[in-house]
């Protein structure tokens, strides 16, 4: 079985390492690769076949694509991969040939063993890159091709609202992916416990990969700008054990908080204060880890302010924190600038795809 697992872009490691975890787990022989076709914000696995034993004592087979989208709290979506081809030159044809070439590759493929004829299938198109095609295109040219190659079957039924069966058709670059999507229309990283949006709340994806780079070992743990509380939510939701705190200067993203905290079950896990993140100090004594996406951009209204925010606040945090910090931004000037001068030292830098924009991630000690 070979599953195209897709997640936010520059967190493909980390999710390797998880998907790689669970595949452990079920004991089964598998093989990880990131970035396939050197698509970011992808990875491809190769894994056997798994198995359970029901209760009444039969061994039973496990689907893999439906345990990493009820385990996995990375990925975005989990497709089961039908073929994948590099289209060199694309971005610069005719859209004519170009479509002609995409609908030439699908109707070679044997879609039928992916779904019944009797099952209503749609396809659902992703295109990133310079094309002179569209997202549209790319859905109609192929979605004309699995419907020829299932009429040599029988009578296939198309219903764009509510299939069965859903085809994704993604264009990166040049290279095409051709999958049945086992997650569905909404991608995984949308939590259901999210009823209240922060206007920039971090993706439950990324959120994980920051805390996969703190380490967390069961200290004290704090998300000194927490808005609408996903980071300290995520962690709460995978066990942790130690003191949750999350603070935030207003009031109404302290309840929309308290409201995600409350859908997820897990409000009894952290405390809530609302604070400004520059006067840490006097909130909490120490704490051994803090993970924040901080203020930037949308988040903070005007950009001259960033610096000076930025300088008093790590002067706070070095009061008060006793081991590792990870914080994303895009002004990189403004945090390099106030991490040196309040004695922090980077251990770690990279950029994370989010909200259309490459943030720069730092793991400070």
């Amino acid at each position: 079985m070979r599953l195209l697992l897709t997640t936010s872009q520059g967190i493909e490691d980390i999710t390797g390492r998880e998907a790689a975890s669970l595949m452990e787990k079920l004991g089964v022989p598998f093989r990880v690769e990131e970035k396939p076709l050197g698509v970011e914000g992808r990875l491809l696995l190769e894994a056997g076949e798994a198995y359970y034993t029901d209760e009444k004592g039969r061994k039973r087979e496990l689907s893999i694509a439906t345990y990493l989208n009820e385990n996995s709290r990375l990925l975005h979506r989990v497709i089961l991969e039908i073929a994948s081809e590099k289209f060199g030159g694309i971005g610069e044809e005719e859209p004519e040939t170009a479509l002609k070439r995409i609908k030439e590759f699908v109707s070679s493929l044997p879609v039928e063993r992916f779904v019944k004829v009797s099952e209503s299938f749609a396809v659902r198109p992703f295109r990133k890159g310079e094309h002179r095609i569209t997202s549209l295109d790319i859905s109609r040219k192929v979605g004309e091709a699995i419907f020829e190659r299932l009429s040599r079957f029988g009578s296939p039924k198309v219903n764009l609202d509510h299939p069965a069966v859903i085809f994704r058709a993604e264009l990166v670059g040049d290279a095409l992916f051709l999958g049945i999507d086992t997650t569905g229309d909404s991608s995984l990283h949308k939590r259901p416990w999210r009823v209240y949006d922060h206007p920039a709340h971090l993706k439950a994806s990324i959120a994980n990969a920051l805390i996969e780079l703190a380490k967390p070992d069961g200290g004290p743990f704090i998300d000194p700008f927490c808005g609408s509380g996903t980071i300290l939510i995520e962690l709460a939701l995978r066990g942790y054990e130690g003191r949750i705190i999350g603070v935030e200067k207003y009031r109404k993203h302290i309840i929309g908080a308290k409201m995600n905290a409350l859908a997820a079950g897990v409000l009894d896990r952290i405390e809530f204060i609302q604070g400004d993140a520059t006067k840490l100090s006097q909130y909490v004594g120490s704490v051994d880890f803090a993970v924040s996406n901080l203020p930037y951009g949308l988040k903070i209204g005007r950009k001259s302010m960033i610096p000076g925010l930025y300088m008093d606040f790590f002067g706070e945090l070095a009061k008060v924190l006793e081991k590792r910090g990870v914080f994303i931004t895009t002004e990189k000037r403004a945090i390099e600038k106030a991490m040196a001068e309040n004695g922090f030292k980077i251990v770690h830098h990279r950029l994370i795809g989010h909200g259309g924009l490459m943030v720069h991630t730092y793991v400070v000690e």
